[in-house]
């Protein structure tokens, strides 16, 4: 019985993609840092929410394209009958619901105001738009909301919504562009890919690298009288991070420690996504095609890093590129496409 249930549950882990889903958390700490929040327990409980969110996608996606994967991908949970479809679409729903409850938990209606577009995109994605020319603008609409969300997470002295939208709206975008390269990307997992596909996706990740690590310049005029602070300048953010995490990011970090941080994880960032749709470029097959997307999905994490340390915490950005070695070792045993 104890052998059977340890199988269930590694199918389901291989059902949700369970690794790839710490790819997740940057979204809504870059959000939260470009918007100058506190990484509190409200913080964590959105990022929960997201993971979940995003665990229920991958498991919608496999139910509904369990008829193409008994072709295409046979050995993916569903097909195999290791877990049977209406399992799938249970797990999808019950985790759909947990992230909008953790969501209005940790943040009430402001939360709610990124979550909930956030789960409609990832239903109407996986059973209608994946398929379409709107599904890569889906896909990447719903990264968008994720960093966005940060960016709600209510607190002492938050910014007003308009604001809070404001500051995050350049990390979102790009988040956004980098997700619309994965997109370009996978729907070539099969058969391979063009030529102009990998080098066009080449060239824009390049320039987000680029863009990510082009320092910010923001006034601060009359944010004293509004008793907030900005996040270029994050003490406060610093002070209100629980105590495990006080020690790491320690007080106010010059632009010199700032600009190191962020250009070090664009430069990653290039080396693992980019040196993979090179790879691609010269050889677009579909095992190449499909190494480039996972090194995406992976590399998500450094462009995170050098986002956040944007945003003014270079040191949390600094743990954050931790987590990207981790996440590759696990992506071996468990593929995170």
């Amino acid at each position: 019985m104890g052998s059977r249930s340890a199988v269930r549950l590694a199918d389901l882990a291989q059902l949700v993609r369970a690794p790839a889903a710490l790819s997740v958390p940057g979204d809504v700490i870059a959000g939260a840092a470009a918007a100058g929040r506190p990484l509190g327990v409200r913080t964590l409980g959105v990022i929960g929410s997201s993971v979940c969110l995003y665990w229920a996608g991958m498991a919608l996606n496999d139910y509904a394209d369990a008829a193409v994967d008994s072709v295409e991908r046979p050995d993916r949970p569903v097909p195999s009958g290791r877990v049977p479809r209406r399992t799938a679409l249970g797990v999808a729903v019950g985790l759909t619901a947990a992230g909008l409850g953790l969501a209005a938990a940790a943040g009430g209606r402001r939360s709610l105001l990124g979550a909930v577009p956030l789960a409609g995109l990832v239903w109407a994605y996986d059973l209608g738009l994946k398929n379409t020319s709107a599904g890569a603008v889906a896909m990447a609409g719903a990264r968008t909301l994720d960093v966005l969300g940060g960016a709600l997470v209510p607190g002492p002295d938050m910014a007003s919504l308009g604001e809070a939208l404001r500051r995050a709206a350049v990390p979102a975008a790009l988040t956004g562009v980098h997700t619309g390269t994965l997109m370009a990307l996978s729907r070539h997992e099969i058969a391979g890919a063009p030529v102009r596909v990998p080098a066009t996706t080449l060239a824009v990740s390049a320039a987000t690298a680029v863009a990510t690590a082009v320092p910010i310049a923001r006034s601060d005029a009359g944010s004293a009288a509004k008793g907030r602070q900005s996040s270029a300048a994050p003490s406060a953010l610093v002070a209100q991070f629980p105590a495990p995490l006080r020690g790491v990011a320690g007080t106010a970090p010059s632009i010199r420690l700032r600009t190191t941080v962020t250009t070090a994880a664009a430069l990653a960032y290039l080396g693992t996504y980019g040196t993979a749709q090179a790879r691609a470029l010269r050889e677009p097959s579909a095992a190449n095609v499909r190494r480039a997307v996972g090194a995406g999905i992976l590399g998500l994490m450094p462009l995170q890093a050098a986002l956040t340390a944007r945003g003014g915490a270079p040191a949390v950005a600094a743990a954050l590129g931790v987590v990207h070695p981790l996440a590759r070792r696990l992506a071996r045993r468990i593929s995170p496409t």
